[in-house]
């Protein structure tokens, strides 16, 4: 298993002590008022399609973003199993937390491991506070999930650089305040040489965001361009041209949490009420929630590599791959076993069932293709 450790300085030597089953408890107490007195209405792939800034904020308020990160950053230096409880009970009462997710999940880590100490001391505090909002500009039209074939340009200019090229299926980039971007800064032998890292501006004059429509007529799904946008040189994040290695690591973030698996959980719980009636559904349920039981142990066994301050890119990728086409079974089980037809106006049970069906499509595409991520495995494997 190929596993990239860099520990970063950053990392407390001892993490705080915290009772798991006591914040467990807080926070479903949180979530149970707050889904009663209407904060929110659960849906399914909340941590893409849930934008809610306010009720980032209530968790802000509460302490539980950034957690596992320094205290003079405003975290709490908590071990990450500290962080898989809170967002293991945000992804099953299905919470809006799609505004704080790519920045509290993937943006800090980053920082934290390959950050300036001005841009850690800028960014930390503010992704801890709920005030910016991250969004990933990594696809492109011609590279899809394949980053190495990524052709947006970064040429050096005086005090930083200028940025020309697409990205594309980029959430909620015309509501972020700042952008992660993966850009080619110079060709080598390989095609993964020559890739760095930036932290942008969505604001900055260049930058242009086009809504994109899916299927059910959301527009979380953006194409940003880029024409001559100036990008300072102390926005670089971590070294000029090591950004495939960087990014690879940033991926295990990103492909190795619960929400691989939960995305659709508020929807089984409902299917799970219907199958007492419904014998030849029975088996099949047993089945999947033993599935869901051994990809829970997969997710915290990538929770414990974090904590002995490891990437684990293969893990990641792999639970990735299993964890997709497991959420995506659960959506067809739901399908037969709740006594409802799908309506993407209704409201209950049938509009998170066609919120579902639409979005299970792109489950084994984001964060990397299927495909993509299997011939990665075979590769580190052979």
């Amino acid at each position: 298993m190929t596993v990239i450790s860099p520990v970063p300085p950053e990392a407390p030597a001892e993490r705080a002590y915290v009772d798991l089953g006591q914040l467990r408890r807080e926070v479903q107490a949180f979530l149970t008022d707050a889904r009663a007195t209407g904060m929110f209405t659960p849906t399914v792939d909340c941590w893409l399609r849930g934008f809610d800034p306010r009720f980032s904020r209530e968790l802000s308020a509460r302490g539980w973003l950034g957690v596992t990160w320094p205290a003079r950053f405003g975290g709490r230096d908590w071990p990450n199993a500290a962080r898989f409880a809170i967002t293991e009970e945000l992804l099953r009462f299905g919470a809006p937390v799609t505004a704080h997710w790519i920045g509290d999940r993937q943006i800090g880590p980053s920082l934290l491991r390959h950050g300036t100490p001005e841009l850690q001391h800028e960014f930390l505090p503010k992704i801890v506070a709920s005030q910016v909002t991250f969004c990933l500009c990594m696809s492109e039209p011609g590279a899809g999930s394949d980053l190495a074939a990524v052709a947006t340009r970064a040429d050096p200019a005086d005090g930083g650089w200028l940025v020309n090229g697409t990205k594309i299926w980029t959430s909620y980039a015309q509501h972020a305040s700042h952008g992660y971007l993966l850009a080619r800064t110079s060709r080598g032998e390989k095609r993964h040489d020559g890739l760095t890292e930036f932290i942008i501006d969505m604001d900055w004059p260049g930058i242009t965001v086009t809504p994109i429509a899916d299927m059910s007529g959301g527009r979380h799904f953006n194409e940003v361009s880029f024409s001559n946008v100036f990008v300072p040189a102390g926005r670089v994040l971590g070294e000029v041209g090591n950004g495939w290695r960087q990014v690879t690591e940033q991926l295990s973030f990103e492909r190795g949490g619960p929400e691989r698996v939960l995305t659709a959980y508020p929807l089984l719980e409902h299917a799970v009420t219907q199958v007492a009636a419904k014998p030849h559904l029975q088996a099949e349920l047993g089945e999947i929630v033993a599935r869901l039981r051994t990809l829970r142990h997969m997710t915290l066994s990538l929770t414990d590599a974090l904590d002995r301050g490891e990437a684990p890119v293969q893990q990641a990728a792999t639970l990735k791959v299993v964890g997709t086409e497991f959420e995506q079974r659960v959506v067809d089980f739901a399908a037969r076993a709740l006594d409802v037809e799908a309506d993407p106006h209704g409201d209950g049970i049938a509009g998170l069932l066609a919120d579902a069906i639409t979005a299970s499509p792109g489950f084994t595409i984001r964060g990397g293709a299927t495909a993509v991520l299997l011939s990665i495995l075979a590769k580190e494997n052979r």
